[in-house]
């Protein structure tokens, strides 16, 4: 156990406020993670050939891994714009990623309670990677739109730290 685990007896409370701020922008990144997989899971199922009774559940499966996703990314996004830049790739990349793969899990336990749908995981996982290649461009855009939602809130809010005075 580390100095940062609650748990360990070497821990203390961070007098700097570091560790509360990185857990705000955590917060916060999953939030607006979360907000911006709606528009791209509506856009996907739209262009897909999910039934439209399915596309609830399937935006609600794949809610919690894109929110995982924004909760990671969120406090590196915070750096350097060129640290943005790369933190909007990797969002972009990994925001279908994240949604389809938390997707084709939910496929297959529900594969294995419901009797007689053995294999849903292979046509869920088509199925998404193929919504995913035709909405790319609107992924792009809201991965973008992601950065600087995270960048500006951090701004507004202030949750970061006061410099340490130099000696």
């Amino acid at each position: 156990m580390g100095p940062n685990n609650p748990w360990s007896p070497n821990w203390r409370p961070d007098p700097t406020g570091g560790r509360l701020a990185a857990i705000r922008t955590a917060r916060r990144g999953a939030l607006l993670a979360g907000i911006a997989y709606v528009p791209l899971a509506a856009a996907a199922v739209a262009t897909s050939q999910v039934p439209r009774d399915l596309a609830m559940l399937v935006l609600a499966i794949g809610l919690p891994g894109v929110a995982l996703l924004g909760a990671g990314l969120a406090p590196a996004a915070l750096g350097s714009r060129i640290d943005a830049v790369a933190v909007g790739i990797a969002f972009g990349v990994g925001c279908p990623v994240a949604a389809v793969t938390s997707i084709v899990i939910g496929g297959f336990v529900l594969g294995l309670v419901a009797p007689g749908e053995s294999d849903l995981a292979g046509p869920i996982l088509r199925g998404g990677v193929r919504a995913a290649v035709d909405i790319a461009p609107v992924v792009a855009l809201v991965a973008a739109t992601w950065v600087l939602a995270v960048r500006w809130l951090d701004r507004l809010r202030g949750t970061r730290p006061p410099a340490a005075p130099a000696p």
